[in-house]
């Protein structure tokens, strides 16, 4: 039997999920602190004052203003300190990663990941796309960020069913991994991770571009931001960084390039870049701590 004879199993979603553990809510603190930064009438001590309830989070906070990457002369000492220099989006997208960390950092055995692989993968593919989406704006290049960084969520779920899949088999090879995934189940990770995203309440944008991630050409309302998702997700696979068993079965749409305006000569580019920022990651996301 051919892949285009397969008959695709009946997933149910919920139940997949179920299995393994629906994406996180975010601690409270994580919460208040985001509804701080988007209310336009609160102010950074008001951040900082509940940033300071979570040690897990302050101590993040003050790991990356103290960081060699800003150098300062005379070290920030406190929480409001730290708040005031980094300012509202550096700690938007601190939040959101710390609070992800562990939860990303588990092993994957579906797709052949071994533990933080899955982890280093999507902060690649965030910094990547923050990059890739710049010239749209601080907005647009942070949800970005945010999509990036959670565009692969739902290998965690999906990966029960690869478990005992011989990508080797005819069936399964020389195809993008997504394509057989909905030959095969009728759902492939993407899907199944903006679903998941959906029950966090994520915006449109954000939705499509983990849905469309692979298939940036269907994105609407998140036209650029998938196709920031889907350059930097393709950059980070060229670079080995949480590669697992999908192999280089991906290809470059052209459409996504042409959205953000981009040439080979930026692609490059940020291949160049994207190694740096996840070992500056690891260098001060405690997985341990959240």
């Amino acid at each position: 039997m051919t892949t285009s004879q397969v008959t695709p199993k009946r997933v149910d979603v919920d139940d997949l999920m179920r299995r393994v553990g629906e994406l996180p809510p975010l601690p409270q603190v994580a919460q208040r602190a985001l509804q701080l930064i988007r209310d336009p009438s609160s102010n950074m001590a008001d951040l900082a004052d509940v940033l300071s309830l979570d040690q897990a989070l302050a101590g993040l906070v003050l790991r990356w203003a103290n960081s060699a990457y800003y150098g300062l002369v005379h070290p920030v000492a406190t929480v409001r300190q730290a708040v005031v220099y980094l300012g509202q989006q550096t700690i938007e997208n601190l939040i959101m990663a710390g609070s992800l960390a562990a939860f990303m950092a588990r092993p994957v055995p579906g797709y052949g990941l071994d533990p933080g692989e899955l982890w280093k993968h999507s902060v690649a593919v965030a910094g990547g796309a923050r990059l890739a989406a710049s010239r749209f704006g601080m907005q647009v290049s942070e949800e970005a960020y945010h999509a990036g960084l959670l565009c692969d969520i739902g290998k965690l779920a999906f990966e029960v069913l690869l478990r005992d899949v011989d990508l080797d088999d005819p069936q399964w090879c020389n195809r993008p991994l997504p394509d057989l995934e909905a030959a095969h189940f009728g759902i492939d990770h993407a899907s199944l991770g903006a679903e998941m995203a959906r029950r966090w309440n994520l915006p449109t944008p954000l939705l499509e571009a983990i849905a469309f991630h692979h298939r940036p050409a269907q994105a609407g309302e998140g036209a650029i931001h998938a196709a920031a998702v889907h350059v930097a997700d393709y950059a980070a696979t060229m670079l080995g960084i949480g590669m697992g068993r999908e192999g280089m079965q991906y290809s470059l749409d052209p459409i996504a390039l042409e959205r953000l305006g981009w040439t080979e000569a930026s692609f490059y580019e940020m291949l160049d870049r994207l190694e740096p920022l996840v070992a500056e990651a690891e260098g001060f996301l405690d997985i341990t701590a959240f």
